[in-house]
């Protein structure tokens, strides 16, 4: 099956009266701004489409529910254009009810990163059954690993859109539940009973947002807290976001203000406005993901800014042993932005490994020497040159890219500076989040870098190598896009051990097919034989093509480095394969036995 990315989620839930806003901000939009201040914030988190919805709660349950999205970089600014003219419109027109002018506002920013895009994949999704009180507004940031299983079990005509997704499967199970809760009287209103009922179901990572048609409203947290969620709250409004940081702006708070919503746990608002935070699920070993923190989230959140500086500084050692410490013709880059705090962080220890050389040569020096002051100058002037070499110019994530135009998007998303390098001289260190499946590095980045001309390139990654697919919510499941994962096959070839591949292959075979040792990841088996530094050299022949003049050389950083640098955020599949649920586990053997099999079209 093929698994969505749903990336950025976003809800204001108003407190008090729209006349209050009215009077004390001089608008009655004020929930509707503050919701396009934080989704114009995650924008890093989804850039294929948004969309937007609005439940105006009436007594009696007659709410009112307006939904609005749009494809595309611009899906944000053309969604708020259109519903700012639709608000204008009525109020001019005097008649009917003011569409998106309620208490209540969701959000959500989509990636299509599997070749499922288009309006009826974008979030947030309604279920109608004619009956408002039990209407169900739902969008999240979640993949389920039994999917298959969720789908199976639903078939609903109420939900909407009529495709088959994960999404609409627990839209359906919740809205039915909804149903049956409203046939006992006012248990419906009961949340926490609603999301007990179902979410024990559900197996993936997932922070997911609803509003019913009698007004509750709730944001609930998967048990390992994969994927992101936080809020705020004062007595006029609630927040929620993926993200600390576009709380803490779009509000102009603090960051002890906003708070992380528990792992297992729900922030619940009823009808009333009353706020409270509900265990749903048990709180599980935590496995938030590292790549929030390596790569998705905004490093301008304090705690993750210091995290990257760490995963710079840890990698500084080895950079200056590739090297030979030879600084006066090395120069320092990074790539893409995002890779800018931790290349600040490998400069800083880059700096303090220069100043020990420094004091080790002049404690060498021979103070009676009639050139010892030219001497030392000469030590002093020694620095770290840095420049800005690479330069992106699409603002466009490019390992999430749709598969088919992947490679003509990585092909021009890229410049270099030129006249800074010394050709044939000039070693270029180049630093960047991750890698991944090696197509940017391999069809631009090497190459433009090779026209410069430098004699070496370094290239490091704050990241450990990435062997295994993600199937909570960063879509990467097939194994053969992974140049780590091609690059052990490769070598296993090379040295005559094919029987390994069968062996795992035989394996994922039982565990999938006749339930034996169900709960092992078998794939690791594949990576078992082969040295961490031999991996490497050999992801650098990959994406080295014949046209690249200049030495290569890859660094990634360490598994324990990255814990280290990251202690909250231990969710580490990708690098270990140490999936945190059980569905994690039969999708990867699921994915193993895809590839063995040829069938390089599916995905878990």
């Amino acid at each position: 099956m093929r698994i969505k990315h749903e990336c950025g989620i976003a809800l204001i839930r108003l407190l008090k009266p729209l006349s209050h806003y009215k009077e004390k901000y001089g608008t009655e939009l004020y929930g509707l701004n503050k919701l396009y201040q934080i989704m114009v914030k995650e924008l890093n988190r989804g850039q294929d489409g948004a969309g937007i919805g609005c439940v105006n709660v009436r007594p009696e349950g007659h709410s009112e529910f307006f939904i609005e999205k749009a494809l595309g970089y611009g899906a944000i600014d053309d969604i708020f254009t259109r519903v700012r003219a639709d608000i204008s419109a009525t109020r001019d027109s005097e008649g009917g009810a003011t569409p998106f002018l309620g208490n209540i506002y969701m959000g959500h920013l989509r990636y299509s990163t599997t070749g499922r895009s288009g309006i009826d994949y974008v979030h947030p999704f309604l279920r109608d059954t004619g009956n408002s009180a039990s209407r169900l507004l739902l969008c999240g940031n979640f993949n389920m690993t039994n999917a298959d299983e969720l789908i199976a079990s639903q078939s609903d005509p109420h939900a909407r859109p009529e495709v088959n997704s994960d999404t609409t499967a627990i839209l359906s199970q919740l809205g039915k539940m909804i149903e049956s809760l409203e046939s006992c009287g006012d248990a419906t209103r009961d949340v926490e009973l609603l999301l007990k009922s179902t979410a024990n179901t559900w197996d993936g990572g997932f922070a997911m947002c609803g509003i019913t048609g009698r007004g509750d409203t709730f944001v609930i947290r998967d048990s390992h807290g994969i994927r992101p969620a936080f809020y705020y709250h004062n007595d006029e409004i609630l927040v929620i976001a993926s993200e600390r940081p576009v709380i803490m702006t779009a509000m102009g708070i603090d960051f002890e203000d906003v708070h992380e919503v528990p792992t297992g746990s729900a922030v619940i608002v009823d009808p009333d406005g009353n706020i409270s935070v509900r265990r749903i699920l048990p709180a599980l070993e935590n496995a938030r993901c590292a790549f929030e923190h390596i790569y998705f989230s905004r490093s301008n959140d304090p705690v993750i800014y210091r995290e990257r500086k760490l995963l710079g500084r840890a990698l500084a050692p080895r950079v200056a042993r590739a090297i030979n410490r030879d600084w006066e013709h090395t120069i320092f880059t990074f790539v893409p932005d995002t890779a800018e705090t931790a290349f600040l962080g490998m400069m800083d220890e880059l700096g303090a490994i220069l100043n020990r050389d420094k004091l080790s040569q002049m404690s060498r020096l021979d103070r009676h020497s009639p050139a010892y002051w030219q001497q030392v100058e000469h030590v002093l002037s020694q620095r770290l040159h840095t420049e800005k070499i690479v330069v992106k110019d699409l603002k466009k994530r490019i390992f999430i890219t749709q598969d088919d135009i992947r490679g003509e998007v990585a092909s021009h998303a890229f410049d270099v500076t030129y006249g800074q390098v010394n050709a044939g001289v000039d070693t270029l260190v180049v630093i960047d989040d991750s890698i991944v499946r090696g197509t940017t590095l391999k069809q631009t980045i090497l190459r433009i870098l090779d026209r410069l001309h430098p004699r070496r390139i370094v290239f490091i990654s704050t990241s450990p190598q990435v062997r295994y697919p993600d199937f909570y919510g960063i879509d990467m499941s097939r194994l053969a896009e992974f140049t780590a994962f091609n690059a052990a096959i490769g070598l296993l070839h090379d040295h005559k051990m094919d029987n390994v591949i069968d062996d795992v292959y035989r394996r994922c075979k039982l565990a999938i097919d006749h339930g034996v040792d169900p709960f092992t990841n078998h794939v690791k088996g594949i990576y078992a034989p082969i040295g961490g530094y031999d991996l490497s050299d050999r992801i650098a022949a990959l994406v080295k093509d014949d046209n690249i003049q200049a030495e290569l050389k890859i660094i990634f950083q360490s598994v324990d480095a990255l814990h280290a640098a990251v202690p909250g955020n231990t969710g580490d599949w990708y690098f270990t394969g140490n999936y945190p649920t059980p569905g994690g586990v039969k999708l990867v053997n699921k994915a193993f036995i895809n590839w063995y099999e040829g069938r390089t079209d599916a995905r878990s």
